[in-house]
């Protein structure tokens, strides 16, 4: 299964009913891995290089840190860009299908 990291700001009713729906996720928050505070840049360096996909709300900043990575040739196994207006059922539903049904390669480079 895939690996995730949440942003500082990413809903934490979505993590729990993610955890609730998969109990065996591996998923940590940029605050349980001593990455509150940084910048994006740094954020997603560290999730390239410990394969897991970022879960964000950041439809500002991120994309674009995204393409920039890989523009350059810099590894990025994938942003899973979540609207926050959206109800949570329906974003964890949609969460659990593309873990369940995806696999690392089909995220690498992606924004979705």
């Amino acid at each position: 299964m895939l690996r995730l990291l949440s942003d500082e700001n990413f809903r934490g009713d979505i993590l729990r009913g993610l955890k609730r729906r998969l109990p065996d996720l591996d998923v940590v928050r940029v605050q349980d891995v001593g990455l509150a505070g940084r910048d994006d840049p740094t954020i997603l360096a560290w999730a390239a290089t410990s394969g897991r996909i970022l879960l964000t709300h950041d439809r500002n900043t991120i994309p674009e840190f995204v393409f920039d990575r890989v523009r350059v040739g810099l590894p990025m196994l994938g942003v899973f860009l979540v609207d926050d207006e959206q109800p949570a059922g329906r974003v964890i539903a949609d969460i659990v299908l593309a873990l369940e049904c995806g696999e690392p390669a089909d995220w690498q480079d992606f924004v979705t």
